[in-house]
């Protein structure tokens, strides 16, 4: 009995040195935790680590906590939070490649996004991005969703000309089209926009999906929602972590992690897959909101700024080019593949 006993102790001890040795990595995320899709990307993240792994436990924060949104970036590559879960394109007034790894205009929809990224030279250039410029962060592909609208409008947009003059929130590389045309843009966080728009401070906006867009109550002041969203036809999430914190971890953490957030792509596509329609339906049948699609010759001014803005990324930084044309090189192949299986409009 007394060797049972004894025993018994033991194992309770090696219990707890197990429970004890387990690391713990505060989390910041980009968008709340209310905010479906985007913010319950970051929660599933979190729960699916923390299932699969007694080494690691991620604990989750929503933006503000621990560091303001627009922060994130400094504050896990100085190590005054591990990580962060957001999207790169909101590093895009600290370096200009950011939104090629978060939303292209005119770019990859999902698929042809992700193989860019996990089969061809997108990650490779992703974290190189990080490390040329100096941030101490490991970056990982975590999540991605489909097409935006294209934005929500106080007013009918009828021509080019409507455009100028107006304020609006917008993201990434999109809006440095937008300030070409005569809007003037700024990137606000998602709890920050209704109240700008409420206030007039902005007189559009931007922001995702019709799902999450209705959470935020866009439809209740501007009832204007335009597609297609040509600024991003799909946008990549990442887990970025305090690279000593990283490297701190065993191979078999650092694998799971990456699982986790595999397996978090996928769920997080197929939810805005499954939700946005309900949500069109609804702003349409209850909630008074016109929904319209861009004219031809506004999508074609749309694109041709574009075609401009990357052309002057690519002369002023080399880097920026270096990615450009290794994105397009590889869009040119998938083109040989995308235009045979699945012909666009």
């Amino acid at each position: 009995m007394k060797k049972t006993i004894t025993g018994a102790l033991v194992g309770a001890t090696m219990i707890a040195g197990t429970a004890s040795a387990q690391q713990t990595i505060e989390m910041t995320s980009s968008f709340p935790q209310n905010l479906p899709i985007l913010g319950t990307a970051a929660l599933d993240f979190v729960a699916k680590m923390n299932g699969i792994s007694e080494e690691v436990e991620f604990e989750h924060f929503d933006p503000g906590k621990l560091v303001p949104t627009l922060e994130a970036l400094d504050a896990v590559s100085n190590g005054s939070v591990d990580s962060a879960y957001a999207t790169s394109g909101y590093w895009q007034g600290k370096l200009n490649s950011a939104s090629l790894f978060a939303a292209v205009p005119f770019g990859p929809e999902a698929g042809e996004f992700l193989g860019w990224i996990l089969y061809d030279d997108g990650a490779k250039y992703w974290q190189q991005m990080y490390d040329d410029n100096g941030y101490n962060v490991k970056t990982l592909p975590c999540g991605i969703i489909a097409p935006e609208t294209s934005g929500w409008f106080k007013k009918e947009i009828n021509t080019v000309e409507d455009l100028k003059g107006l304020n609006m929130r917008f993201f990434g590389l999109g809006a440095k089209v937008m300030d070409k045309l005569g809007v003037s843009t700024s990137l606000l966080g998602a709890s920050d926009i209704f109240p700008a728009l409420e206030r007039g401070a902005i007189d559009a906006t931007e922001f995702s999906m019709p799902k999450i867009d209705a959470r935020l109550g866009f439809h209740k002041i501007a009832k204007y929602n335009y597609f297609p969203g040509w600024h991003q036809p799909s946008t990549l999430f990442e887990l970025i972590i305090n690279k000593d914190v990283y490297e701190g971890l065993g191979e078999k953490a650092q694998n799971q992690i990456e699982t986790a957030c595999l397996a978090n792509i996928t769920t997080n596509l197929a939810e805005g897959e499954a939700t946005n329609f309900a949500a069109m339906v609804e702003n349409t049948e209850k909630n008074g909101v016109t929904i319209k699609r861009w004219s031809p010759e506004i999508l074609d001014a749309f694109q041709s700024n574009w075609n401009e803005v990357a052309a002057e990324l690519a002369a002023d930084d080399p880097f920026f080019k270096e990615v450009w044309d290794d994105l397009q090189e590889y869009r040119a192949g998938y083109k040989v593949w995308s235009q045979i299986y699945l012909p666009r409009d």
